[in-house]
């Protein structure tokens, strides 16, 4: 398992500043009206200029993907149930997630937007927990399906 962590850690860097990357040209192309913004421009002013700005949100989306990727670990370990296997996934993700979009500046600096930014990153949790339940469940019927035929076949 420590294997695998470590494994998942050295992956997630790149994949976390890959992810982080796509969405910042996303958002240009929606909201930037032709021009490339690749960061909140508080964050230029807090970070003491626009390559400071870059540099810290580029590593902070590595850290990002380094944590999503080793947690996702959690999900391997049977004995536990998915209640809490997701619980834990959840607080995991959000204590790596909240500071950091503190830090970059994608959430207001307020109670509102603490609040509003992080029920966002909830509900997005729960539709791609609920999207990837459902892919699950629908590929373990499909087993239990062919294991049933394969059983009859043997007959």
């Amino acid at each position: 398992m420590k294997k695998k962590v470590m494994l998942r850690l050295a992956m997630g860097f790149p994949i976390g500043i890959t992810i982080g990357q796509t969405i910042s040209i996303i958002i240009s192309l929606i909201w930037a009206q032709g021009y490339y913004t690749p960061f909140v421009p508080e964050l230029a002013t807090a970070a003491g200029s626009e390559i400071n700005a870059v540099i810290l949100q580029t590593i902070l989306c590595g850290v990002l993907g380094m944590g999503f990727s080793a947690s996702s670990a959690i999900w391997e370990i049977e004995h536990w149930g998915i209640s809490k296997q997701t619980g834990i996934y959840f607080l995991i993700v959000s204590a790596i997630m909240m500071p950091i979009a503190y830090f970059t500046y994608w959430m207001e600096h307020s109670i509102v937007g603490f609040l509003s930014y992080f029920g966002i990153f909830a509900l997005i949790f729960a539709i791609v927990w609920i999207i990837q339940f459902t892919i699950g469940r629908k590929n373990v019927r499909k087993m239990n399906e062919n294991l049933q035929t394969l059983k009859k076949d043997l007959k």
